[in-house]
């Protein structure tokens, strides 16, 4: 038998103290560490660019597999809760919610809130404080066909850079408009066989007019030799005017009384209409009344108007009877610019879009929707006010105006 090697066997004394050294060892090990405050993502003031979308705590609880919370709590109980600080409050309970901000963003901060827009072109380059030399006060729109290009630039030409032009294509034709140098400059928006209180509805949202003092939403087919934007404006701010339009020449297509140019004041409020046209001297077609071929609006009326609007009817006929429950009092708001006229030239351009069918015009499809929708908007005004007033317990019959 060869010789014994007993180098590499240990005596028990010494086994036994290698035993009780790593014990020890992770013991002061566990109780040293856990004596620190323990790293928490929660706490780390990193840039939030580094963690766009991450909640840090849902990280740490559930991969970490001993929660923030947990290890405190722990540490707590080994420790009899000898005065510890409380812990500071967690990323979920940090989180924003405030009702009051506008629908769908209350859980931002309101210092980022952006709730209005405007029609203001911008650069692609350089500051974004730099990108306006002037931000213009008054917003323009007409509904246009391409074959009125040039009675179109000749209205655009009334008026100065203080007003933002837009141009709703009914045609879908836009590129062609570039012969003219504004049109650069303009707002273009196309949709097909639309109306101009269909793109109204669509685009004209008040929170993204909000920027412009009065709104004008125009035919194409008015003629302007006698009318200048500018000037139009100092007198509707004079007159105190919400709703208005410029008076109507009198060799043109004329329907009211209440919208005829007359030659001896700046501005007028009533009239004298047909005899049994009008129930009440202050009311429509005698009062608080003017047209939608040429309506202007304040910012504040038009964000009332705007919300009366029905998304289904596109012509917008009966709501000249109707502008007068956005503005109070009304026959003194509303009112006809005698001093700044226009020409209705009564070409019917957007008439001929619609559609020949059973042997009948274009046209007449389209005038005969005009009247439906009249009688729809009647009625749907009516029955609003009539379940309100219910609504209210108050008898509607006397308190609702013809």
């Amino acid at each position: 038998m060869g010789p014994l090697r007993i180098g590499n066997v240990r005596k028990p004394n010494e086994t036994m103290r290698l035993i009780i050294t790593t014990f020890v060892g992770v013991v002061l090990g566990f109780f040293i560490g856990i004596s620190f405050p323990t790293l928490s993502l929660t706490k780390m003031n990193l840039p939030s660019s580094l963690f766009p979308s991450i909640d840090l705590t849902y990280i740490e609880d559930n991969y970490s597999g001993l929660s923030t919370q947990a290890l405190f709590n722990a540490w707590t109980s080994l420790r009899g809760n000898k005065g510890l600080p409380a812990p500071s409050y967690k990323f979920n309970e940090r989180k924003i919610w405030i009702p009051t901000n506008p629908r769908g963003a209350e859980r931002l901060p309101p210092g980022i809130i952006e709730s209005e827009s405007d029609f203001y072109l911008r650069r692609l380059w350089g500051q974004p404080s730099e990108d306006l030399t002037m931000k213009p006060r008054y917003l323009v729109t007409f509904t246009v066909g391409y074959a009125q290009k040039n009675n179109i630039n000749k209205a655009v030409e009334k008026f100065s850079e203080n007003f933002t032009i837009v141009l709703f294509h009914y045609d879908g034709r836009i590129s062609e408009w570039d012969e003219f140098e504004w049109s650069k400059k303009a707002i273009h928006i196309g949709a097909q066989r639309q109306t101009k209180w269909w793109y109204a509805k669509r685009f004209l949202h008040p929170d993204i007019v909000a920027s412009y003092d009065y709104i004008f939403i125009w035919d194409e087919d008015l003629g302007v030799e006698n009318f200048d934007g500018d000037e139009y404006i100092k007198l509707v701010r004079k007159h105190g005017l919400e709703i208005s339009q410029p008076g109507l020449e009198p060799n043109s297509g004329l329907t009211w009384q209440m919208t005829k140019k007359r030659d001896d004041t700046e501005v007028h409020k009533t009239t004298n209409e047909r005899p049994g046209w009008c129930t009440d001297a202050l009311l429509p077609p005698c009062a608080a009344f003017v047209e939608i071929m040429a309506t202007v609006f304040s910012r504040d009326a038009w964000r009332c108007v705007w919300h009366m609007i029905q998304n289904d009817l596109v012509h917008g006929w009966g709501l000249d009877f109707a502008l007068r429950k956005c503005v109070e009092p009304a026959h003194e708001k509303i009112g006809v610019v005698d001093a700044q006229s226009i020409v209705h030239q009564s070409v019917p351009s957007l008439g001929n879009q619609g559609k020949a069918e059973n042997g009948r015009e274009p046209w007449e499809g389209v005038r005969e929707r005009c009247r439906k929708e009249w009688t729809m908007f009647q009625d749907r005004m009516t029955n609003a006010e009539k379940a309100y007033f219910e609504a209210k317990g108050i008898n509607h019959s006397n308190a609702m105006t013809p």
